[in-house]
């Protein structure tokens, strides 16, 4: 199994509790799929919602193939490929427990392009800031060590 990653979400991780990870594949036009996996796909302002029993991502930038004829716009919204059983689940949970659906990378998987999302729930400022200074405690501790 071979697995190239494409592009990330630092963001999501910072603004978030994650809480389930689920991978989906992406529906994708004409060139979008030589372009994306040359690495020209950013996902930063992106997100997840649903429509119609179906869910879409929002925002994801797809810079457009250079010697594609297609013209597609780059920030269309893309239909996500997931069991009626997982979209059920994850709206059901959306909707009752106030989580949201966020994209946390891009990646080829086995030649095929796929997108893992996360169940997550927001963090408020004192989160935000006791998980930044976790990292930096932990950071000097490293550097501690090494210098040891």
């Amino acid at each position: 199994m071979k697995m190239k990653l494409l592009a990330n979400n630092k963001k999501a991780f910072h603004d978030y509790f994650i809480e389930e990870k689920y991978e989906a594949g992406l529906e994708l036009k004409g060139s979008e799929v030589k372009s994306i996996k040359a690495g020209k796909v950013s996902i930063k302002e992106a997100f997840i919602s649903d429509k119609k029993g179906e869910m879409f991502v929002y925002g994801m930038h797809v810079t457009p193939y250079m010697e594609g004829f297609d013209k597609i716009d780059p920030t269309r919204t893309r239909k996500l490929l997931l069991h009626k059983k997982e979209i059920n689940k994850l709206v059901g949970k959306k909707t009752v427990d106030g989580y949201t659906l966020v994209p946390l990378k891009v990646y080829e998987n086995n030649g095929l392009v796929k997108i893992e999302i996360a169940l997550a729930k927001g963090k408020k400022m004192y989160d935000k800031r006791e998980s930044i200074k976790r990292k930096d405690d932990k950071r000097r501790m490293e550097r501690a060590l090494k210098n040891y």
